[in-house]
């Protein structure tokens, strides 16, 4: 099983914090374990596959990317496509902030500490979870990799599920994740255990 670096021991405490607050969610995933928990945990699991020798502030953003998204719900934004992408810039936009305020606090109840990381390593994981300069950036490029092989290896079947999805949106979706991808990200997919259906599905919007 590949296992990604070691992390010092202030950004394995980061780590912890953003753990604790994804144990928050009140959604549920497999196992009742709460599921941006489950989600995160799954983000590390492929960026071990991705990119075995991640540097810390990518492990973290990768498992902060959807930092406290059960705040905003979809369904607060119109089921459109230019809502959907409103929402989801919303979200990352939202979710740095709130990573940042989390790794700079400077408080421990009544005892002063220093801040988890230098202000530039926070900048640096917040712009990671914003997606910035993605076509420039190997790392967030890699982040963006990791999000879309635990779309496909999470999410899609019940997602291709839903009764207000057909076949063809399905197609074009797939096209779309398939677009966001590097080639590394690819070879993974290609290799990845999928449903029957969702084979089919891949097979025909790559053909």
């Amino acid at each position: 099983m590949t296992t990604l670096p070691p992390l010092p021991s202030n950004y394995q405490a980061a780590l912890d914090l953003i753990d604790q607050a994804h144990a928050q969610d009140p959604r549920k995933g497999p196992n009742d374990v709460p599921y941006e928990l489950h989600y995160a945990q799954k983000m590390t699991r492929w960026l071990a596959k991705r990119k075995p020798d991640a540097s810390p502030a990518l492990q973290l953003a990768c498992r902060a990317q959807h930092f406290r998204r059960w705040e905003i719900p979809r369904s607060t934004y119109p089921m459109t496509r230019p809502g959907y992408l409103t929402w989801r810039a919303k979200q990352k936009s939202v979710a740095a902030a709130q990573l940042t305020e989390l790794l700079s606090s400077s408080s421990s109840e009544d005892k002063i500490q220093p801040p988890l990381l230098e202000r530039e390593e926070i900048e640096r994981v917040a712009a990671l979870v914003r997606k910035e300069d993605l076509k420039n950036n190997e790392e967030t490029q890699v982040l963006e990799d990791v999000a879309c092989l635990v779309f496909l290896d999470d999410q899609f079947d019940d997602f291709e599920k839903k009764p207000e999805i057909d076949e063809e949106k399905i197609i074009g979706i797939l096209q779309k994740t398939w677009g966001k991808m590097s080639e590394g990200g690819r070879g993974l997919a290609l290799g990845m255990e999928l449903s029957e259906r969702a084979r089919m599905l891949v097979g025909r919007a790559l053909a």
